[in-house]
């Protein structure tokens, strides 16, 4: 049973801002702080690799002080609009009406909603009254691929079916003004808002890239490495400065055996669809692989453009991939990483 990725779009929030445009704001909330302190802080900001990226509040919103239930209702609010333009977006590429999806998978972990956006969009938009839902709450920046993998297991079990995965994530949401540990901060300079939408087919005739595999690898020791911590003022981020090295060591037990088991090698992979969490997991990725001519581009390019979106960038990454012409039998390397620790991975065929 052959599964294809029919259409992908994406969905920006209403409020955009450049990194220099951030740092006043940034230098005003060091106030008081060591000036030391204050120039390496603004240093991390212009060294991000990131030039801009949206948000569903504004920069002011996001330096004065509310509480949680205040930015999480702001959370639901807007992402209840970002999910549902970003599978019209997906439903108008694809040219399917909105009852002819049979599995919606939404994927979310910056804020906290019950019923979650899924149950909001069958709502909204009429999805049939017997879809099968899976709203995916935990599983961080891997989730995107996380949930294509979970589409792709249905689907692969129920011929002529269709179904939408979709990722709406705002890390603006999460930024503690209270916290000024390194963690905070270097999540600040680096995670953006968005959404995004795949569609997915195991119709006879469905078009675009085949799933070929995919798998899940999960570190062992390592569930300190990357979350959340759920505080009195919000979701707190955990981020280890190790995490690229340990990507790193990890890798090639991530990549090969995967590959080998449908019969390639990373030498015949020629698109490396990289989810870029961040500046140096970038660096430790194309200092891997950009000895074997593996260009990744794209994912550089969403992450100066609109920084670390969770779980949807990745899916950001995979359409401008998928907006290009590509010779049959092109090979695609999905890959993210998320907390557990784990990485994602799906094998794409043009």
């Amino acid at each position: 049973m052959s599964v294809k990725i029919t259409a992908v779009s994406k969905e920006l929030p209403p409020y955009m801002r450049a990194t220099e445009e951030i740092l006043p704001f940034v230098s005003m909330w060091l106030d008081g702080q060591e000036d030391r302190f204050r120039r390496k802080v603004l240093k991390i900001f212009q060294n991000a690799a990131v030039e801009k990226r949206y948000g569903i509040m504004s920069i002011e919103e996001v330096f004065t002080a509310t509480s949680f239930e205040e930015k999480n209702d702001i959370y639901i609010r807007e992402i209840k609009k970002l999910g549902k333009a970003s599978l019209e977006k997906a439903l108008d590429k694809a040219n399917w009406k909105a009852n002819s999806i049979d599995y919606i998978i939404t994927v979310s972990c910056t804020g906290i909603m019950i019923p979650s956006l899924d149950a909001y969009l069958i709502n909204e938009l009429e999805l049939k009254q017997d879809i099968i839902r899976l709203p995916v709450t935990e599983m961080g920046c891997a989730a995107g691929v996380s949930g294509m993998i979970y589409a792709h297991n249905f689907l692969a079990a129920n011929p002529g079916k269709r179904a939408a995965v979709i990722a709406v994530e705002a890390p603006t949401a999460t930024f503690q003004l209270d916290d000024y540990s390194m963690t905070n901060i270097v999540s600040a300079a680096i995670f953006g808002d968005g959404a995004a939408c795949v569609l997915m087919s195991s119709e006879e005739d469905a078009k675009g890239p085949k799933i070929l595999g995919d798998a899940m690898y999960h570190f062992y020791g390592a569930t300190q490495m990357m979350g959340f911590k759920l505080t009195n003022t919000g979701l707190q981020m955990i981020l280890d400065p190790s995490v690229p090295e340990t990507i790193a060591l990890h890798f090639p037990e991530i990549i090969h055996p995967f590959l080998d088991k449908y019969g390639k090698k990373i030498e015949n992979v020629q698109h490396l669809i990289f989810h870029p969490g961040g500046k140096k997991i970038v660096q430790t990725v194309e200092s891997l692989f950009g000895s074997l001519g593996k260009n990744i581009d794209h994912t550089k390019m969403i992450l100066r453009e609109y920084g670390n979106m969770s779980s949807a960038t990745v899916l950001y990454v995979l359409e401008e991939f998928m907006k290009e012409t590509q010779e049959e039998g092109t090979l695609g390397l999905m890959l993210s990483f998320g907390p557990g620790f784990s990485a994602q991975r799906i094998l794409l065929q043009w």
